[in-house]
């Protein structure tokens, strides 16, 4: 079980894009999630988005930096950031990615080095 929620408890259909950067030494990165539509923000939810939640069996990643992103006042889509601070946090968050992507059918593209 690997799975993002934004209110505690109440799982986020919506699989996002996820962009991963990681520094020269490897000691930090980023993750930013992008879910265009989400649950989260329909008008029929109910719950308040209180961070992002990434769930597995073991434990819990969290991160209270998530913004609405909003097209002619509607709103259209969630962008999360996810700072990664140590090889410790890297090496957990990667544990969650591969549990995440095998159950949503997620696939890595590498970006090109110039």
């Amino acid at each position: 079980m690997a799975e993002i929620q934004f209110s505690r408890g109440i799982k986020e259909e919506v699989v996002p894009d996820v962009r991963i950067t990681r520094s020269k030494t490897g000691q930090t990165g980023t993750a930013t999630f992008y879910f265009q539509k989400p649950q989260a923000i329909d008008k029929d939810f109910k719950e308040d988005i209180t961070g992002m939640y990434m769930v597995d069996e073991e434990g819990e990643i969290s991160t209270s930096n998530v913004n609405g992103k909003f097209v002619n006042g509607e709103p259209m889509g969630i962008e999360a950031t996810y700072v990664i601070k140590s090889p410790e946090q890297w090496d957990r968050f990667i544990r969650f990615m591969e549990r995440y992507s095998e159950e949503n059918d997620l696939g890595l593209t590498k970006s090109k080095q110039d």
